[in-house]
């Protein structure tokens, strides 16, 4: 039985799970390093924007299910769903993972659940059980002992999108996967108390695996998209035209090209499979490279208009950088390559607008109204395809890396 659960990391994956056991009558001790992030919960309200989370939170933390702390509690089961970012060289950072681990190895019980749901590299479970085994040595781990162990430990990638997760979370298919059979059943327990779609089985790496997978994959399709948009620039060929009418071939599903790629997850993790893969993961590097590359060609392609701007009217233009978020109608800056965009311009010495609508402040940035932002500017620069862009009037030049504008002839 799962009477109590702790979630490690209230962020955007965190919370929705901690709120979404506690809207079923499980009891939710959430953890976070950030006071504020707890007292925010604590509140009954909420520190990022997801549609209807807040609905959800704000009635579990009224009925007495779901409460956040700094620190560590007993519990049932514990959920890890901390970052899990790279450093420099592109080497994965498991100290989050480390850190949740030393918080929860004092409180473990026999009988406990530890789920790992951070995106991370294959075998991270397993350093997970081996850094929890070397600080409780009173305590058997699967490792050791394999299905008698005292903790089970599973991992359980997230398979969300943002903008949709209080939706997802319930409606997809989870992949479970256990350091031993016993952990991934127990682990399916504890999902199916939400969970509709359905829970399948494997092992630990095959688990991870398939995460890094899932977004490795996306990943080479949007690099493609992104070089044939480059190659349409320099062939003078409308790229949003050239898609729509290849997909239109039955086997063809060309996706449609951005500003880049961001997020925590599409911009970060083929990067693991590179780290550990080597010279064996030479698509999936050239993939990331192309769409790294798409941002830099951006900023590129916008300094060029500027100096022409310059060269004609002799003063320097208003840029406006339109979107700032890392995909449309959120306010998820994480790995944004729009964000790389205004700073890059920004440091080059351009009078550069910033606009987020899904923003109402940031500490950093000033942030102006898109209405107010697209008579003010000489030229616009559609970055993210957010709603309401697409039916903009627009007095300067504008260039549209995202396809936003194009909408135009649809709606």
């Amino acid at each position: 039985m799962f009477q109590f659960i702790s979630v490690y990391g209230l962020g955007y994956i965190g919370l929705p799970t901690a709120a979404m056991f506690a809207s079923r009558g499980i009891n939710v001790h959430g953890v976070d390093v950030d006071p504020r992030v707890v007292k925010t919960i604590n509140s009954g309200g909420i520190h990022i924007i997801e549609p209807d989370l807040d609905i959800v939170v704000k009635d579990a933390v009224k009925n007495g299910f779901l409460r956040a702390s700094l620190q560590a509690d007993n519990a049932d089961a514990f959920l890890i769903t901390v970052p899990t970012p790279f450093t420099d060289g592109h080497k994965p950072d498991m100290s989050y993972i480390k850190s949740a681990a030393e918080k929860i190895a004092p409180v473990l019980c026999a009988g406990n659940l530890v789920i790992l749901e951070s995106t991370s590299p294959v075998g991270a479970t397993e350093r997970l059980a081996e850094w929890l085994a070397a600080a409780r040595p009173d305590l058997s781990f699967p490792q050791q002992v394999g299905d008698t162990s005292d903790i089970n430990l599973a991992y359980c990638p997230e398979r969300v999108l943002p903008g949709k997760i209080m939706r997802e979370i319930v409606e997809n298919d989870r992949i479970i996967g256990g350091m031993t059979k016993k952990c991934a059943s127990r682990c399916i327990e504890l999902y199916s108390k939400f969970v509709e779609g359905s829970c399948i089985q494997t092992d630990a790496r095959t688990a991870e695996m398939v995460k890094l997978t899932e977004n490795s994959f996306r990943d080479v399709n949007i690099a493609f998209a992104n070089e044939l948009s480059i190659l349409c620039d320099q062939f003078n060929i409308d790229v949003w035209e050239l898609i729509k009418l290849a997909n239109r071939h039955p086997r063809v599903n060309i996706l449609q090209p951005g500003t880049g790629v961001g997020g925590h997850c599409i911009a970060v993790d083929p990067w693991f499979l590179v780290h550990e893969g080597k010279e064996n993961a030479r698509l999936i590097r050239s993939a990331r490279e192309i769409n790294d590359y798409k941002t830099d060609w951006v900023i590129a392609r916008v300094l060029d208009e500027a100096v022409q701007f310059e060269e004609i009217h002799h003063r320097q233009p208003k840029i406006a950088c339109m979107g700032l978020a890392f995909k449309p109608d959120i306010d998820d800056l994480r790995e944004s390559p729009a964000l790389k965009v205004y700073h890059s311009l920004l440091s080059k010495g351009e009078q550069v607008l910033a606009v987020e609508p899904n923003l109402d402040s940031h500490k950093n940035i000033t942030l102006t109204d898109f209405k107010s932002a697209v008579n003010l500017a000489d030229i616009v620069v559609f970055l993210v395809a957010h709603s309401g862009f697409e039916s903009l009037h627009v007095k300067g030049f504008e260039i549209d890396f995202c396809g936003v504008r194009n909408k135009k002839a649809t709606l």
